[in-house]
């Protein structure tokens, strides 16, 4: 269980805050797991939950919570609207066909590496990443590529809240942050995923700021001895997809 308090948000953001919390996780969570992910006092908690049910964000059942028909209804728009998915889906498929790997689409919202889609390997593998699953920005090729590639302000505040304004973790965090940048793409092994290897590439749009990056997963065992390919796969489909970005 986690003894860190969550941040405190306006009272007006509250029912978000607690419709974020469900969509993070995946899973249906009871009112306990929901006053510790949030902070919330429980009849606080439960106003924001009445209001969310009422309106058909929210479900219950045996007093566990989960996103309701509304969120998919959502979801279903964002996939059908999505400028950066259609764009992205035609050279996702491209890669992930000539790597023979899983290859997914991630922007970061918050403090959060999301998925907003996933072109998977016809092999099986096991990740964090499937769509519409998130991980904190803090490990990961893909967290790592999408927070190195955020405006200024937003990467620092992010890293102050992980490391602490002037620690040593801190700095070292930003190094690596500054090494990904002149690199141009972010490689991981296991770092969230025993045995999984991830390379991830930024994508820029028209106004040539970072708008999410790609990518490509694959086991150790099936990346060892192929990872300089398997980049500049990545890197190519990255830098098409960002030419479609850019004329759309």
């Amino acid at each position: 269980m986690s003894t860190s308090t969550p941040p405190a948000v306006p009272t007006a953001d509250r029912v978000l805050q607690v419709l974020a919390v469900l969509a993070q996780q995946g899973r249906t969570l009871s009112a306990a797991e929901l006053m510790e992910r949030t902070g919330l006092a429980r009849s606080t908690l439960y106003r924001q939950l009445a209001r969310l049910k009422r309106w058909g964000f929210v479900l219950e059942s045996d007093g566990h919570y989960a996103p309701g028909p509304l969120s998919l209804q959502l979801a279903l728009g964002f996939d059908l609207a999505s400028h950066l998915v259609r764009q992205a889906r035609p050279d996702m498929l491209e890669l992930s066909q000539q790597s023979q790997e899983s290859v997914g689409l991630i922007v970061a919202v918050n403090d959060q590496a999301i998925c907003l889609d996933l072109v998977e390997s016809q092999h099986s593998l096991r990740c964090s990443f499937e769509k519409g699953r998130s991980v904190p920005l803090r490990a990961g090729a893909s967290a790592k590529c999408v927070l190195a590639h955020l405006p200024e302000a937003a990467r620092a505040a992010v890293l102050d809240g992980q490391w602490g304004a002037g620690t040593p973790g801190r700095q070292a965090a930003q190094d690596e942050l500054d090494a990904i940048r002149k690199a141009g793409f972010a490689v991981s092994l296991g770092e969230v995923d025993p045995g999984v290897w991830g390379c991830s590439v930024p994508l820029f749009g028209a106004s040539r700021q970072a708008v999410g990056a790609i990518t490509l997963m694959a086991p150790t065992l099936r990346a060892q001895g192929h990872e300089e390919s398997l980049i500049r796969m990545a890197v190519v489909a990255a830098a098409r997809i960002s030419r479609q970005l850019a004329l759309h």
